[in-house]
């Protein structure tokens, strides 16, 4: 039996003229990742990100902190949707906002988007389509033994699990909502194919350095 590990990218710059960096408590959640792996022994046999630069910084801060790893390989499949473009096409003060207030107009823009109406960035198919590919390819790397690490986003992880949970992406948004920067999600491939073993696991990230954004 194999297993794939889908750890959300550390906190990154809400508000800031780069997004897509970590912050300083992002840095830190990644490094306790690792230090977590270091402590039980247990290191990923192979690692991916995706093409984002807070995956790689994750993957990075987790990795050295470890102790472990040679290193991983990009796939783009596994990017975050545009959701600053789709919050911003909603209300375009949506990024003046606090992050619950940010985070209720994305859900407006999310529900038109996953219906189909036109909007900025890729179409929710492309979207579904791309992530859950990518999905496939790690599930045929997860074979017996191996453990994969994927370092992503809280949108790709919840197509996943709700996948995996439902069948289909009915789930995706109330999932999508609750994913904690620097969590990890299990699955295990087995005989039976892919199944969520565990959800949003934060057990390595003290009370105070648990974020939803």
């Amino acid at each position: 039996m194999g297993s794939i590990h889908l750890i959300r990218h550390g906190q990154a710059s809400f508000g800031a003229a780069d997004y897509d960096q970590l912050s300083e408590l992002g840095y830190e959640q990644s490094s306790s990742l690792g230090v977590s792996w270091e402590a039980s022994g247990w290191a990923p046999t192979s690692a991916v990100t995706g093409g984002m630069k807070r995956h790689a910084q994750t993957a990075i801060a987790a990795i050295d902190a470890s102790g472990e790893g040679d290193g991983y390989d990009v796939d783009p499949g596994w990017d975050e949707y545009d959701h600053l473009a789709l919050a911003k096409a909603q209300d375009s003060s949506a990024m003046g906002s606090d992050t619950k207030a940010f985070q209720r107009t994305l859900n407006i823009a999310i529900t038109g988007w996953m219906a189909g109406e036109p909007g900025p960035g890729e179409p929710y198919e492309t979207f579904r389509s791309r992530v859950m590919a990518s999905f496939d390819d790690v599930v045929a790397q997860a074979t017996s033994g191996r453990q994969v690490a994927v370092f992503t986003s809280g949108g790709p992880i919840a197509l996943v699990a709700s996948h995996l949970l439902a069948g289909d992406d009915s789930l995706f948004q109330r999932i999508n909502d609750v994913i904690v920067n620097a969590s990890v999600t299990t699955v295990i491939v087995g005989a039976s194919g892919a199944r969520l073993l565990a959800f949003n696991e934060t057990g390595h990230l003290p009370r105070d350095m648990v974020t939803f954004r």
